[in-house]
């Protein structure tokens, strides 16, 4: 019998025997080729928005909320100097902490309100996801339900800064929640 002599390959060119390191290089060969999930654009509901670059299955975390971790009382500090003409990129984390995506934020903070909501936020461990909640179209602008409190002694005035302007079929006009604060708790304690 006759000994062949083996080629000499590099690393790269040598293919795993292993199934799931096969499985690996292609995933990671896939990811590199993959298109991003959404980009920030000029948006028709307000300012900049968010849209899907391809589809996004429902149930798909999309992004994380990112920003600077501040308690309410430096929130409402830092907005009241600012004046209040409804726009902030806040987000209620619990009754400590609040998320300031206008400093240190990402893309998340361009997801604008929807009346008929594509997308949910999603609170794990004190992180904050935004969630599809269908199945994305590739072009669909993302959005999901704000639910601004309120509550019933707030100024009408400063309310109607939170008008809603998503188009939806079924909008509410608003980008509140639909019952205010003071209610809900008062809800709570009857019970």
């Amino acid at each position: 019998m006759k000994k062949t002599e083996r080629q000499k390959t590099s690393p790269s060119q040598q293919h795993p025997h292993h199934a799931h390191m096969r499985r690996a290089k292609n995933v990671a060969r896939t990811q590199a080729k993959a298109e991003p999930m959404f980009e920030v654009r000029r948006s028709r509901i307000h300012g900049k928005g968010v849209y899907a670059m391809r589809r996004i299955r429902k149930g798909t975390r999309i992004v994380e909320y990112l920003g600077e971790r501040i308690s309410h009382e430096v929130a409402d500090d830092r907005y009241e100097a600012k004046g209040d003409d409804g726009h902030t990129f806040l987000f209620v984390v619990d009754d400590d902490t609040c998320i300031d995506a206008g400093v240190g934020g990402n893309a998340a903070r361009f997801i604008n309100h929807s009346c008929d909501p594509n997308c949910a936020t999603l609170i794990d461990d004190r992180r904050v996801f935004i969630e599809a909640i269908r199945t994305i179209r590739p072009g669909d602008e993302l959005g999901y339900d704000y639910q601004l409190t309120w509550e019933s002694t707030d100024d009408p005035e400063e309310l109607a800064l939170y008008n809603c302007r998503c188009g939806a079929p079924q909008c509410r006009g608003t980008m509140l929640d639909a019952t205010p604060l003071d209610r809900k708790k008062g809800a709570k304690r009857r019970r």
